[in-house]
């Protein structure tokens, strides 16, 4: 029996919508993600902050996701930032791949909502 601990909860919050993404996120649960992006794009909100603090592993299925979410966001002149602290799978998944520069983060949800980006690693 497939149990899945991925959730994905959407909301706006000081105008800015907020994805909060818990659990572990492979290619059964990567479609959370997903539909996500498709609210990020209806509201179409200046900004979109991905809180990754609860979630405590992604796969290439998931890297797949951030990177899709960010293209959309580039491409319509929005900003996504990914909110931590990381826990360390996700953080080894993006440095590992080579993509951790190519996101925006922020130490926590409130600074990631202010829109100040982390100091550079």
């Amino acid at each position: 029996m497939w149990n899945s601990t991925a959730r994905v909860r959407v909301r706006e919050v000081a105008g800015v919508l907020v994805v909060q993404a818990d659990g572990e996120f492979d290619l059964d649960e990567v479609d959370l993600l997903l539909a996500a992006w498709e609210e990020a794009d209806e509201l179409a909100l200046p900004a979109t902050v991905l809180d990754l603090t609860g979630c405590v592993f992604g796969d290439s299925s998931f890297l797949g996701a951030l990177l899709i979410g960010r293209s959309r966001h580039l491409a319509s002149g929005r900003r996504l930032t990914l909110a931590g602290p990381l826990q360390p799978g996700i953080l080894l998944l993006l440095a590992v791949s080579g993509t951790l520069h190519a996101f925006d983060l922020a130490e926590s949800l409130a600074e990631a909502i202010a829109g100040e980006p982390a100091a550079p690693a």
